[in-house]
């Protein structure tokens, strides 16, 4: 059973970095942010149309590893169509599922990266865009944002 798991998760990491869901720049955007992992080289630049406090589409472009692609892929859906505040405790379920293994609440599809907390240089392949979202809602456009700080 546990194979059987592990297989279907590496096959949708795989999916969503072979054929990214939402990748283009977003025209609309009313915010966005670039995030960047110096450790693995991935880029991306994320683009968020919000109306008041949902969000009405999101998008991204960049490069990147597998994990850094599939994850921003996997936020992308599930954020649409959101309101920030569920972004924000998303963002902590993920944070803390990524860098510990502990999966708390129902985080839906993007429970393939349960696993990531068992390879300490893909946390931050896994984290970057949720970096780069937070960043965006908070309107913190500027800088990158970096996983230098991240575990």
């Amino acid at each position: 059973m546990f194979d059987d798991l592990n297989d279907l998760y590496q096959q949708v990491i795989l999916d969503h970095c072979k054929k990214p869901r939402n990748f283009h720049e977003l025209p609309q955007a009313t915010c966005s942010a670039k995030g960047h992992n110096p450790l693995c080289g991935d880029q991306l630049q994320l683009f968020i149309a919000v109306e008041g406090d949902l969000i009405k589409d999101i998008s991204f472009v960049g490069s990147g590893c597998c994990i850094s692609k599939a994850s921003a892929s996997l936020l992308t859906e599930f954020a649409k169509g959101k309101t920030k505040s569920d972004v924000e405790k998303m963002f902590d379920q993920v944070r803390e599922m990524i860098t510990n293994g502990k999966v708390n609440g129902d985080v839906g599809k993007l429970a393939v990266f349960a696993g990531v907390y068992k390879y300490p240089a893909r946390v931050k392949c896994a984290i970057l865009s949720w970096h780069a979202v937070m960043s965006a809602l908070k309107g913190d456009n500027g800088q990158p944002v970096t996983t230098e700080s991240e575990q």
